[in-house]
């Protein structure tokens, strides 16, 4: 009686294996990583359709393969999944890195104005009649005076020049790019107070240059624009680098948002496309390597109904291969560093005794959350200060209080966290999208933040490990540029 079951066996392992027979490509001899836990490396690797079929031995997937299989010979090499960006700008770090970047490099100013002068005339540093240099350390904030010596006369004086930060929040221009922009002293002047505390100023309200989050975004958005033609190069250089790093998929955390939208008062149209046009065309030319997860940039603000314009531009984009619209992008509050200073903390900085700007309005922000989570959407979040922390994930309580979900929503950079919010992340089933590569002793964690918040808020800064240990899940992210 034992041959039945055998010859049963084995006719439904035969049958198995033939359901499997039809992978597209197999990959062996190699030492292939699964990432699934208590697994070892294996041989091989199968796919159908787009999709890991099985792993296991050289002989297990060489089985499941045909006269139709694509075959690649690893040769020993290491193979593993493509790795996830959870917070990234990749087309305008693109589109940076193709022009004038200092790279986050504090050079003297003597040598700062020569190497302009050598990328100028390298072609590099032009957009339109504006000398436009990316990538600029916010430690040379602190010397907008000299800058302003230095780029406000002789061959400049009449030479528009825009700074434009690293950190995406912060800049500088020199005055004959303000005469341009009609930023004056009166102007500055005629701002409420919250827009004053934005822009660089001696005390009778002269511009010296400097500006953040929302003021910044006039300068930004005085810049002219970059042809089509280089805007698509901009985004086939993004897809390649991520490529060339083993990423093959990430979370474009301001795909709505253009060169002339200002993205910290942001407000959303069915014209705000950004780089979504960029994207589409990518993958009608089957040059879209990579998964792109859409997050559509939603004014901190927002009511609910504002939402149905966010799904407007979602629909027109429906469709495109290899990309979704998981949700919407919060900035929750701005920098850290001074002299922006614009995160919200709870301990007031000490050189302003103001407790920085918390964008969303707290009564309110719940609600978005829930209208979101109703559309399926997730809620991403910026947020850099302790009390922005804090305040985002209130908003995800309320929500989680009235309408209980697995949706999973996720804060990004986490400059600073009280130690009462670690716990809360798992509790809530909030990711903590951390850019960890900034978790290091250097200017922007130590002169331009110690000095001025509290010692206690000091010692939580970028504290991925102490989340962990408190069981949230840790998500990596470059934020590039």
């Amino acid at each position: 009686m034992r041959f039945i079951p055998n010859l049963l066996a084995a006719a439904l392992a035969l049958s198995s294996v033939q359901a499997m027979a039809a992978a597209d490509l197999v990959l062996f001899n190699g030492k292939v990583f699964t990432a699934e836990p208590g697994q070892a490396l294996v041989q091989a690797v199968a796919v159908q359709d787009g999709k890991i079929l099985k792993v296991g031995s050289n002989a297990e997937i060489n089985a499941l393969a045909d006269a139709g299989t694509q075959r690649i010979d690893l040769a020993g090499k290491v193979l593993m999944p493509g790795m996830i960006d959870t917070h990234s700008h990749p087309i305008v770090g693109a589109f940076d890195n193709m022009k004038a970047n200092l790279l986050d490099e504090v050079k003297p100013l003597p040598v700062l104005e020569q190497w302009l002068i050598e990328e100028d005339k390298a072609g590099r540093a032009r957009a339109g009649d504006v000398i436009s240099v990316a990538g600029v350390s916010s430690a040379y904030w602190e010397k907008s005076r000299e800058l302003g010596k230095v780029f406000n006369q002789g061959r400049w004086a009449d030479q528009p020049i825009v700074f434009s930060g690293i950190d995406g929040h912060t800049g500088w221009a020199n005055n004959a790019m303000l005469k341009r922009l009609n930023i004056d002293a009166a102007l500055v002047k005629s701002l409420p107070e919250k827009d004053r505390g934005y822009v660089g100023h001696e005390q009778d309200f002269t511009p010296n240059g400097y500006f953040a989050e929302s003021r910044w975004d006039v300068v930004r958005s005085g810049i002219p624009a970059p042809s089509p033609e280089t805007m698509l190069k901009a985004a086939r250089e993004a897809v390649r680098v991520n490529n060339q790093y083993g990423i093959t998929a990430w979370m474009d955390a301001a795909a709505n948002g253009g060169s002339e939208d200002s993205l910290f008062d942001f407000k959303a149209t069915t014209e705000s496309v950004g780089v979504l046009p960029l994207y589409k065309e990518l993958a009608q030319n089957g040059e879209l390597s990579a998964h792109v997860a859409a997050l559509m940039v939603t004014n901190p603000k927002s009511r609910p109904a504002d939402l149905e314009v966010i799904a407007t531009v979602m629909k027109q984009f429906e469709g495109v291969p290899n990309l979704t619209f998981p949700g919407i992008k919060v900035f929750t509050d701005g920098i850290l560093e001074f002299p922006g200073q614009t995160a919200a903390v709870i301990v007031p900085f000490k050189n302003s005794h103001k407790n920085g700007q918390l964008l969303i309005d707290p009564a309110h922000f719940g609600e978005l959350v829930v209208a979101a989570e109703k559309r399926g959407w997730i809620v991403h979040m910026h947020a850099v200060g302790d009390r922005a922390v804090r305040e985002s994930l209130n908003g995800v309580a309320y929500a989680r209080k009235l309408n209980p979900t697995p949706v999973p929503h996720s804060i990004a950079h986490l400059q600073l966290v009280n130690p009462k919010e670690f716990a809360r992340f798992k509790q809530l089933g909030v990711i903590a999208s951390m850019q960890l590569l900034w978790a290091t002793g250097e200017t922007y964690t130590v002169e331009l933040v110690k000095p001025y918040i509290s010692a206690f808020a000091y010692g939580y800064q970028y504290p991925a490990r102490s989340l962990h240990d408190a069981g949230a899940v840790i998500a990596g992210g470059s934020d590039w540029p």
